[in-house]
């Protein structure tokens, strides 16, 4: 009798912690994650040396349709359950676009940290060093620090720091005078020409895997001439609210909505990268 309550009880606590592992893995990937910020490209809102705790109902748990193919060469391929939009402002963790330099990629590896400042649909613009979106007056990013961008003269920036995306003569952008560029929407049809290709040419390569290129003063995806296109996914562009040192979308381009993780909601646990001391302050700190 006693071999059989204990054999009952060795099961039903099986169950219990196979149960509390299908839960707690559940939970990671559905509703929240975790991760560490190592730079100060987010400062003052995130600091190097934060944890910060991750919303993945912002836009909405991805799930990899490949899983088990992953590691074989295949890149991989996501679907997205239904979650909530992400907002101007909004502080996102997103794997990088750009690890194979040339053309856009999704690096499952490498994870970004930055502030969404304009979304799907919207006409994004740098004026003076200050973020703006055609049409709309809220304050975008940290604007104590596009301030002070403003008034730096422009001899004081390394060039490398001080030309931006697209990198092209017909585009002399700085991180002071950027744009307007339009922020593609999911469905959205634009005309595509000689000057705007080099800004979606990436894009379009994404979406299609067809390259892009200018010939006799046409534009050509693959081996057709395009004049439009239509647009399948959603793109942001996203900024670090350190505006003086921060590798965002003023020197890569725009953001494709299948490589968001989620919204960054608030700082769990930090310490100082130099002392190695927990900064108590930011304990539980709400990120906005």
């Amino acid at each position: 009798m006693k071999v059989k309550k204990t054999t009952r009880s060795i099961i039903q606590w099986i169950f219990i912690i196979l149960g509390a592992i299908v839960l707690a893995v559940s939970l990671r990937v559905f509703i929240f994650d975790t991760y560490t910020i190592p730079t100060p490209s987010m400062e003052p809102a995130i600091m190097s040396g934060d944890h910060v705790v991750v919303n993945k109902l912002v836009p909405g748990p991805r799930i990899i349709k490949n899983f088990f193919s992953l590691g074989k060469g295949v890149k991989p391929v996501f679907t997205r359950l239904t979650g909530w939009k992400v907002e101007r402002n909004d502080v996102l963790i997103f794997n990088f676009p750009y690890s194979d330099r040339g053309r856009m990629d999704l690096d499952m590896n490498l994870f970004y940290a930055k502030r969404c400042v304009a979304v799907p649909g919207d006409t994004f613009y740098i004026e003076n060093g200050f973020y703006k979106v055609k049409h709309v007056s809220d304050t975008l990013g940290y604007h104590e620090n596009q301030r002070i961008l403003s008034e730096r003269p422009d001899h004081e920036f390394a060039p490398e720091i001080f030309h931006c995306f697209p990198y092209d003569s017909h585009h002399t952008w700085s991180i002071k005078n950027f744009g307007p560029v339009y922020i593609p929407e999911r469905g959205s049809t634009m005309p595509i020409d000689t000057l705007n290709a080099i800004i979606y040419r990436d894009l379009i390569t994404y979406e299609t895997g067809k390259p892009v290129s200018v010939k006799n003063g046409t534009v050509v995806l693959g081996d057709s001439v395009i004049s439009e296109y239509t647009f399948n996914r959603n793109y942001y562009f996203m900024a670090g609210d350190y505006v003086f040192d921060s590798q965002d979308s003023r020197y890569w381009g725009l953001l494709p909505e299948d490589h968001i993780t989620g919204k960054v909601s608030f700082v769990w646990n930090t310490k100082d990268m130099r002392t190695g001391k927990i900064r108590w302050n930011r304990f539980l700190k709400k990120v906005k």
